[in-house]
């Protein structure tokens, strides 16, 4: 099978011939049909982050195929239905945020093209029993990007607790955040969309954001406090300066929703003023199988739309570059 492999942190990813893998217990094996670019596969490339991944391995965690081999105790999938190969590819299943459904935070996970192969192949392997179960009726193209940029996205509304008649400014409306302004608008919120790019920013018009903001030439905060303030920031951007201004265009009570993770990995957070306007800062990490079952059926139902473009694996070193330099307006997706 062919794979993109990051032989060294900061290499040109090789394409290389792979043996097919064969599941064990538990899991099994995903011919791919698709599988979405996320930032967190270049942070994985470079070894930006605190917690590294191992070369060589695979990136990739919005794989969405066809099962076409099944392990040992295997009952949850069976051979010939669509899944989503996400984040998580495992967790322990039984300590306290395991049994609570907060599976995404089990200290002992294992994630997806991050410390085991992920899905920039034509096949992967996955636990059945964390992988998303794909309706009917879904492109797998649009499937992929949900299966991380929609589910943790939507997660970042629900944990913010938009509702309606909310002012929520989501920060960066690429391949994240143009979802997170569609889920701010299924919640009842009214949308501000911040970026730094014209041409994104005429895509959140046209997917429903009633204010856009370019953060090149406007004073984000000072633009957004004229409105009232935000009642909720959604950040998906990759600049601590992007969540301070965040944070700065809060209102009082208003809530600060974190979801990118800036390689450079700090901020400045005000100790009074978050004390004084009574602020909440809250860390958000991709979503658990409920939120993702959650995300598919509001796609099946019509009621998101998936900016995507399709590419070839052996694009994907130039993909990169041009994700990294916002020349992508959304999500890209290698098909297979």
């Amino acid at each position: 099978m062919r794979a993109a492999v990051v032989r060294g942190f900061g290499e040109p990813l090789q394409i290389e011939q792979r043996p097919l893998p064969e599941p064990g217990p538990y899991q099994v094996r995903v011919r791919l049909e698709a599988s979405g670019l996320c930032h967190t596969d270049i942070h994985a490339w470079r070894g930006d982050w605190p917690v590294k991944p191992a070369p060589p391995f695979v990136p990739g965690h919005e794989g969405v195929g066809i099962v076409d081999a099944v392990g040992p105790d295997v009952t949850r999938v069976v051979e010939g239905q669509r899944v989503a190969v996400p984040w998580l590819h495992t967790a322990c299943g039984t300590c306290e945020h395991c049994i609570t459904g907060w599976e995404t935070l089990c200290e002992s996970q294992q994630n997806s093209g991050y410390s085991v192969d992920g899905g920039y192949a034509e096949y992967s392997l996955a636990d059945s029993r964390y992988v998303g179960l794909v309706p009917d009726g879904i492109d797998p193209v649009d499937a992929a990007p949900l299966t991380c940029a929609g589910v943790t996205t939507y997660k970042a509304v629900k944990v913010a607790g938009t509702r309606s008649s909310d002012l929520v400014a989501v920060f960066g409306v690429g391949g994240l955040g143009h979802l997170a302004l569609q889920y701010a608008r299924i919640a009842g919120g009214t949308v501000i969309a911040v970026d730094l790019h014209d041409d994104k920013l005429e895509m959140a018009k046209q997917l429903g954001a009633t204010y856009t903001i370019n953060a090149a030439r406007q004073d984000v905060a000072e633009e957004i406090q004229k409105l009232g303030g935000a009642d909720q920031a959604i950040a998906t951007a990759v600049s601590p300066r992007a969540f301070e201004a965040a944070f700065a265009s809060l209102r009082r009570g208003g809530t600060l929703s974190m979801v990118g993770l800036p390689a450079e990995n700090q901020m400045a957070l005000p100790i009074f003023e978050t004390v004084l306007k009574g602020i909440t800062v809250v860390g958000s990490i991709v979503g658990t199988r409920v939120d993702l079952a959650e995300v598919f059926e509001l796609h099946r139902l019509g009621q998101t739309k998936v900016i995507r473009e399709t590419r070839s694996l052996e694009t994907v070193n130039e993909d990169f570059a041009a994700v990294e330099s916002g020349e992508v307006t959304a999500r890209l997706v290698f098909t297979f």
